[in-house]
């Protein structure tokens, strides 16, 4: 396969996951599924990891990915290669901004994993508040633990799940865009569709 053709495979396959991570991000800002005020949100959220980090970062290299097909692919010989090959080693920047904003989605969705969701819970023997119950992150290997944030209902489980799927698919992000990187440098290296060359060259 033409480095090309493997770059756009790679820009199909960001954009869809770019478009889940922001939705899931929209999602808790709802915990529980329930509308709150905004100091109950977790502070996590706020970061905007996965409509910042894994959506609108991942946008421009996915668009950069996709445009790279739509070179010549007989002008992979003599001098026209030149442009061709200067865009598979610009893809490389690119793809380096991809892992950078998956890279910091994967670290925000890690940090609020273990810190777990901001909830009303019983801090004391007498008194009840909106705190985080479970900033030592033992809650994710005891589920009996899940009980203590009364309010919203099921924001526990709301925001495991949902930051859980921005930290998978900030990883694959990553790995697609350092497979990029690796693509990007062949293609500078070795053009970007040897194959075509040779047939051009039979013609000849």
């Amino acid at each position: 396969m033409c480095s090309g053709g493997f770059a756009k495979c790679l820009g199909i396959s960001l954009m869809p996951l770019s478009i889940v991570c922001v939705l899931c991000n929209i999602l808790l800002f709802f915990p529980g599924g329930k509308v709150v005020e905004n100091e109950h949100i977790t502070q996590e959220v706020w970061y905007f990891g996965g409509i910042l980090g894994s959506g609108v970062l991942m946008i421009f290299p996915a668009l950069v990915f996709l445009g790279l097909k739509n070179n010549d692919c007989c002008g992979c010989c003599g001098n026209e290669s030149c442009g061709q090959r200067f865009a598979m080693l610009s893809s490389i920047l690119f793809a380096g901004v991809g892992v950078l904003g998956a890279g910091y989605s994967v670290i925000v969705s890690a940090v609020a994993i273990n810190h777990g969701p901001l909830c009303f819970a019983q801090i004391n023997d007498t008194a009840e508040a909106w705190t985080y119950p479970f900033s030592d992150g033992g809650y994710l290997s005891d589920k009996s633990r899940w009980s203590e944030c009364k309010e919203p209902p099921g924001v526990v489980s709301w925001h495991l799940s949902l930051f859980s799927v921005l930290l998978v698919m900030g990883l694959i992000q990553v790995a697609l865009c350092a497979f990029q990187v690796v693509n990007g440098l062949l293609g500078a290296l070795c053009g970007d569709c040897c194959g075509c060359c040779g047939g051009v060259r039979g013609q000849l």
